[in-house]
């Protein structure tokens, strides 16, 4: 058995391992690059042949775990894709849209190279292929054992971190030795987080791969803070200002809505009018609102009581431009939920820049965000930022609520982790950036586990019984740097013509590489 490391390595994006068993390929996960990572190491192409993967075992829907899935189908995987049915669902819509977003970044690219006299670049996948690759999806139920091939099997457990997301037991035989099990965590869920359950115990594992997203921060009261939200709109609106919530558009969106529904119903909040202004977000409540017997117990004592959780008067969902152009000349009194989450694409941006030089007006953060990404960039006490090629004056108060993560925190992993029979032979850390990770290793050695933190290319072989952790910088499909590096000279008179930025992007990626 071998296990190597491709993404959320060194860094929370990217998620993508490679588990070799019995001369097969499976991928964990083959999600996205964001903010830093995504200009360090690039989304375009992969540090192995997709033709050589044999099966994807994806844990959830988010783009960081699932987003390059239709460029592994377009660069030739044949395979199939295992998830729960929910995360079908939710790649349905989220894949798709992001076709579009990769198809909108070329056509912006391509504009600027076309006045620089350079070749048209393509997107890295299209709409179409994204609603393509959908075909190789199988839906896999929770709690049933599936069988791939003699001597690989493995389970869904509800990992409690969005709708459909799964921590992956894998059950391993090789060379007629006995039983080795693999557990995978994804992204492993908060606890008491609105509408979802929380994340299923785990008997014990072999070997685990492990996310440490907060493995150094312990998050407040999710109540607290739905509170501190209520205060924070009530004095926006006195100030005469508007609260804007970057917000994903899976997951957190709908515990924000499910949030504010409850003071709309009990009065707390009244007159309100809080506009959805995401499409995709539009998309997946009407998903959320298809898997109601996922809720948790509270949410469905809520649906008993004959009151759907996720709707309540004065919430508007938008869809067109149009619409959404219409909000930017509303002044204040209303709450705008747009995506993405980290503020780094997608409609949030208009409304930061129509509200965030304003102090009468608050930015409510309710995510991670990812180092390089401008929702980082804001909250790491930025004076002003460039949206849309005009610096724009950060006036308007921030507001960061962790305790309404999707992530366990600090307090949240360990507890999990002891919650096994036994002790893991070996941990493997990965998706945290490395304080997060660092602080959280040096937990588990004071009470001896045995972790090790994740590098981009590590691998790690178990043998008969003995183990081994190398790092590959050779993984890559054979000649690539070369041939990489010699492209590059070649194509001397495009570097004469490339800005700064653009040179010292192009020389990351061939050193991430």
């Amino acid at each position: 058995m071998e296990l190597k490391f491709y993404g959320a390595s060194g860094c929370v994006t990217g998620s993508c391992h490679i588990l070799k068993v019995n001369n097969k390929n499976i991928l964990l996960d083959c999600g996205m690059f964001q903010g830093k990572a995504e200009k360090e190491r690039g989304n375009d192409s992969f540090n192995f042949n997709p033709k050589d993967i044999d099966y994807v075992i994806l844990s959830h829907a988010h783009i960081d775990h699932s987003g390059r899935i239709p460029l592994l189908y377009k660069q030739g995987f044949k395979g199939k894709v295992y998830c729960t049915i929910a995360t079908l669902d939710l790649c349905s819509v989220m894949l798709p849209d992001s076709g579009h977003i990769q198809e909108n970044e070329a056509e912006w690219k391509n504009r600027k190279r076309e006045r620089k006299g350079l070749k048209e670049i393509e997107p890295i996948y299209t709409a179409e292929i994204a609603q393509k690759s959908l075909s190789v999806f199988v839906p896999s139920p929770y709690d049933e054992i599936i069988s791939l091939f003699p001597g690989f099997k493995f389970r869904f457990r509800d990992a409690g971190h969005v709708l459909g997301s799964a921590i992956t037991e894998i059950f391993i035989i090789e060379n007629n030795n006995k039983e080795i099990k693999l557990v995978y965590t994804g992204d492993l869920g908060n606890k008491n987080i609105p509408i979802i359950r929380d994340p299923e115990l785990i008997d014990k594992a072999d070997y685990l791969i492990m996310e440490t997203t907060y493995g150094n921060r312990y998050h407040t009261d999710i109540n607290v803070e739905f509170k501190e939200l209520v205060t924070v709109i009530k004095d926006t609106f006195r100030r005469g200002g508007n609260v804007i919530i970057p917000s994903f558009a899976v997951g957190r969106t709908q515990e924000i809505l499910y949030a504010i529904g409850k003071y709309v119903k009990n009065d707390e909040l009244k007159n309100l009018k809080v506009f959805v202004d995401s499409p995709l977000a539009s998309q997946s409540t009407k998903i959320f609102e298809k898997y109601k017997d996922m809720y948790d117990e509270e949410a469905k004592k809520i649906l008993f009581s004959g009151t759907d959780p996720l709707k309540f008067e004065g919430l508007y969902f938008t869809s067109s431009p149009e619409e959404s152009q219409e909000l930017n000349k509303i002044q204040s009194g209303v709450i705008i939920i747009s995506a993405s989450g980290m503020c780094d694409a997608g409609r949030i941006k208009h409304h930061l820049k129509h509200n965030l030089w304003r102090p009468e007006c608050s930015i409510v953060f309710s995510g991670y965000q990812a180092v390089g990404t401008l929702g980082r960039t804001i909250l790491d006490g930025a004076k002003t930022v460039k949206l849309f090629g005009e610096e724009v004056a950060v006036n308007a108060k921030l507001i960061n609520f962790q305790g309404l993560s999707g992530h366990a925190d600090r307090k949240g992993l360990i507890d999990w982790l002891e919650s096994f029979s036994k002790k893991p032979e070996q941990i493997f850390l990965v998706h945290g950036d490395s304080d997060a990770q660092e602080s959280f290793k040096a937990l588990l050695d004071e009470k001896d586990y045995k972790a090790t933190i994740m590098k981009l290319n590590d691998v790690f072989t178990i043998n008969e019984g003995s183990t081994k952790l190398s790092n590959d910088i050779n993984v890559a499909p054979k000649g690539y740097l070369k041939e990489s590096i010699y492209k590059l000279v070649n194509e001397i008179d495009d570097v004469e013509h490339m800005d700064k930025e653009e040179l010292l992007e192009r020389i990351k990626k061939l050193i991430y590489k």
